[in-house]
């Protein structure tokens, strides 16, 4: 696609975006009867922080590629979603700016979790933070999932509470350096917003293990994992755990699945009952 060509379908989406928004969706009232549909072009304008001038040679593609700022002003004025957002960073050139899910869990990655009945699943942050479990999610790692944001932030108490490290201790060292190549990849993705270098921080200043690590600056999300689980019911449990991203990038699905000849489906099965009965107790 040529920049002229760019420019147009630029112009072309703007005027159809504006078409689309009634004054009340962008807060300003009604005011006297308008001849079209939509925002008026002055107060687009106006929302985005950009001249009258300027703005109607952009729906006009009689402008230059707008800025960054520009282009974020305008999606925010026209109350573009993500897509959207993202179609008019492609149409001006620039790269997309990363996404965010937040804690948001969308319905449908919890209906399928709750389909996955044999299998322990968990959902949580790209910062580490357990968004939510299935029974069995729940009935395999325990007291984990449980507390406030920081006390099920997984990655936080793996470097601030060793002794309540879940997993087989010849497997800590390799963990410890995933979890911190997990984390480098969304600081990296994130750009060091607030969020996360707080985080990173406050791992740095309380973890010489974290901080030795980080240094190392080695960047890898995880996509597959075998671990050893110590679950206080059922004593060990050699799962193999797969990491479903979401297109958002910042909530991930983690599914457990037994290894194979290793007594861990067995001890899976018991853990589903024993779980059922304590909820059913509770």
């Amino acid at each position: 696609m040529t920049a002229r060509q760019e420019l147009h379908d630029l112009a072309d989406f703007l005027r159809r975006r504006r078409a689309l928004l009634r004054p009340v969706d962008a807060g300003l009232p009604e005011g006297t009867r308008r001849r079209t549909p939509g925002l008026r072009r002055e107060e687009v304008a106006m929302l985005a922080g950009v001249s009258v001038d300027y703005y109607t040679r952009l729906e006009q593609a009689r402008s230059s590629t707008p800025s960054v700022g520009v282009i974020t002003g305008i999606a925010q004025a026209l109350q573009c979603d993500q897509d959207q957002r993202d179609h008019l960073f492609r149409l001006t050139g620039h790269p997309t700016p990363p996404r965010r899910a937040g804690r948001h869990v969308r319905p449908g990655l919890i209906a399928l979790g709750n389909r996955l009945t044999d299998l322990p699943v968990v959902i949580t942050t790209d910062l580490g933070e357990v968004l939510w479990a299935n029974p069995l999610g729940q009935a395999l790692l325990g007291d984990q999932l449980e507390g406030t944001p920081r006390e099920r932030n997984i990655i936080l108490r793996w470097f601030t509470d060793p002794s309540g490290r879940h997993l087989a201790e010849e497997q800590w060292e390799r963990i410890s350096a995933a979890h911190v190549a997990d984390l480098r990849a969304a600081f990296t993705r994130r750009s060091g917003d607030r969020e996360v270098t707080a985080l990173v921080q406050e791992l740095q200043a309380a973890s010489s293990e974290f901080a030795r690590l980080w240094d190392l600056h080695d960047v890898g999300v995880r996509r597959s994992d075998r671990k050893t689980i110590i679950n206080g019911e059922v004593g060990a449990i050699e799962m193999r755990c797969e990491v479903l991203l979401t297109p958002d990038e910042d909530v991930a699905m983690h599914a457990f699945f037994p290894l194979e000849g290793t007594g861990a489906q067995e001890k899976l099965d018991l853990l589903a009952v024993i779980g059922t009965q304590l909820m059913r107790s509770s």
